[in-house]
């Protein structure tokens, strides 16, 4: 997929830095991210993926550096804080209510976006009733939107794994989100339901929404990303579009290996 960097700028990162008592998880990390991009950061298992994700979403504080979502400084805020600008994420270990069917489980997902508070939620009868009816409305042209409306009242564990993870997915977008952060989405899923995953997460970002995913399953990251960020031991190593990180010696020696570099030899001259 083509990247226009020249693009206005969704999420940047200046020199972020996370400490862990003497241990250095992410080590003075930068990257800009434009709009309309699907971004991938990648690495090794331990190399700060994680770590990064979840400081720019609000569930670690920074050690040093700064984050900005367009033109607002994130960097400090609360997870709830930044959900409120139009950010949303998944999890790589699903997240789900499994007391509560799919469509409660999205309609937890808007809970952050009430227009009321708690309290005036309980009282105020008329107005409770009327963002309820909007909230169930919502959430079934989700639904819809993600082919989950036949399993609207099952149970997340009576569903195959694959189904599990489009749910999430499902309830990351109650909240109306520009910027969408996915932690290994595809992780766990067999070939068929990483293709439907795929094709559902293409279909997000044909919508309007913008991607910020970590993933470890490089057919699914070379044929979906637009640019690719690589760290290693928590600093970046490469970046560059999916053709320039296949072909970068560094990245190949440090993650992909010299047996990546075969198959994609033997796929060109296959081609």
């Amino acid at each position: 997929m083509a990247d226009n960097r020249e693009g206005k700028s969704i999420l940047t990162l200046n020199h972020v830095t996370k400490r862990f008592s003497g241990l250095v998880a992410v080590n003075d990390l930068s990257l800009d991210m434009k709009e309309r991009t699907i971004h991938a950061l990648i690495g090794p298992n331990g190399a700060g993926k994680s770590t990064a994700i979840n400081m720019i979403t609000g569930l670690l504080p920074l050690t040093e550096g700064e984050i900005y979502h367009e033109d607002t400084k994130i960097s400090g805020m609360n997870a709830h804080q930044i959900a409120r600008t139009s950010c949303s994420r998944t999890f790589q270990n699903l997240k789900l209510y499994r007391s509560m069917t799919v469509k409660e489980n999205l309609m937890m997902g808007n809970m952050t976006d009430r227009k009321q508070g708690f309290v005036p939620f309980l009282f105020d009868i008329k107005n409770a009733n009327k963002e309820e009816k909007l909230m169930n409305e919502k959430a079934d042209q989700i639904l819809e939107f993600m082919g989950l409306k036949d399993l609207a009242g099952e149970y997340p564990a009576n569903m195959p794994y694959g189904k599990q993870k489009l749910t999430e997915l499902a309830r990351s977008l109650m909240s109306d989100p520009r910027l969408l952060f996915l932690d290994e989405p595809a992780a766990g899923l067999n070939p068929s339901e990483r293709v439907e995953f795929v094709n559902i997460m293409l279909k997000v970002f044909d919508s309007g929404i913008d991607i910020f995913l970590i993933e470890h399953n490089m057919d699914v990251i070379m044929n979906i990303s637009n640019y690719i960020t690589v760290i290693n031991f928590g600093a970046k190593i490469a970046e560059g579009t999916p053709e320039e990180i296949q072909q970068d010696p560094v990245v190949i020696k440090a993650y992909l290996g010299d047996r990546y570099k075969q198959n994609m030899a033997r796929g060109a001259s296959n081609a």
